[in-house]
């Protein structure tokens, strides 16, 4: 397993932009996919975007031209760009690493709050 901590999160307004970013535990982390998810309270958790491990990323429909996946191997990291942001992207965002289905993931990171103000 991986460990992950997420930061970065906070408040902004709309329009404005944020990063986060994702510090992992595990000689394993370059050997995987990582991803985002949030999650609005009541409602399931949403696969934002993905990274394989040579680079390759997907994203939700709703975060496509806005935010960006990327991924340090040599630093264990792996980072959300989030451009144009906007009150609809309000949610708690979390890590996971080591895809294991279209919408399995082996570990989790505690999450980090993003909220965009209107």
């Amino acid at each position: 397993q991986v460990q992950l901590v997420e930061s970065g999160g906070g408040l902004v307004q709309a329009g404005g932009s944020l990063r986060l970013s994702c510090a992992a535990l595990g000689s394993i982390f370059r050997l995987v996919t990582m991803g985002w998810y949030r999650q609005v309270p009541g409602k399931q958790r949403e696969l934002v975007a993905t990274i394989t491990r040579d680079g390759s990323t997907d994203y939700a429909d709703s975060v496509k031209g806005r935010f960006t996946i990327s991924r340090d191997n040599g630093k264990s990291r792996v980072f959300l760009q989030m451009n144009s942001l906007k009150p609809e992207d309000t949610a708690v965002y979390y890590c996971a690493a080591d895809r294991r289905g279209s919408n399995l993931f082996a570990s989790w990171g505690q999450g980090t709050q993003v909220t965009v103000s209107s």
